[in-house]
């Protein structure tokens, strides 16, 4: 693909986003991509076959991206700051109404009634984050900055945490103190006693 192709599917991926953050996925059809980016329907169909193709794309690209936090962070940090940096940039997905896929990622795993694909998309997401989780708290323990008999248990628990979050921010609503208690709460359970 070429230099100005990737930077129009950059685009449209961008711009759907949006759309996808305002009207969730099952009533954002093709019509509204292509009026939102303001190309011609053609140009949507070189890059997207369906709005479910360009959601996924989407769902992709967010889990390369929480990756990337892990990544990105400084070689002399310590677990327990890496910890809170993937929970800082957890609690301003949170709060960040601009953008957020929850509400479509939700509204198109629902209406999977198998699965299939999309949900192992999904699932691996949510394993691979275990994964990282699971090996930093390790390291933090091993290190004795953190304290945990069950790193994978902790982990899991924390993804679990945060998947409640984002649904009760979409639905009944959270605030920022409520993010907060909750992640402090995480925070002190993993955190060693210094004597």
């Amino acid at each position: 693909m070429s230099d100005k192709a990737a930077r129009k599917k950059q685009y449209i991926l961008d711009t759907a986003r949006k759309v996808f953050s305002e009207k969730g996925f099952k009533d954002v059809t093709m019509k509204d991509i292509v009026e939102a980016c303001e190309i011609s329907r053609g140009g949507l169909y070189i890059y997207f076959e369906s709005t479910e193709q360009i959601l996924l794309e989407l769902i992709k690209l967010d889990s390369s991206e929480n990756d990337d936090v892990f990544s990105r962070s400084r070689k002399d940090a310590t677990a327990g700051d890496i910890l809170a940096l993937f929970l800082k940039e957890q609690k301003k997905e949170l709060l960040s109404k601009k953008d957020n896929l929850s509400v479509a990622i939700y509204e198109y795993l629902f209406t999977k009634k198998n699965g299939g694909d999309t949900l192992n998309i999904y699932k691996d997401r949510f394993s691979s984050a275990v994964n990282v989780l699971t090996h930093l708290i390790e390291n933090g323990t091993e290190n004795g900055e953190l304290y945990c008999e069950d790193a994978e248990g902790a982990a899991r628990n924390i993804m679990y945490v945060i998947e409640g979050l984002k649904i009760a921010a979409n639905t009944v609503g959270v605030t920022e103190q409520d993010i907060d208690n909750e992640l402090l709460f995480i925070m002190s359970g993993l955190l060693a006693d210094e004597e």
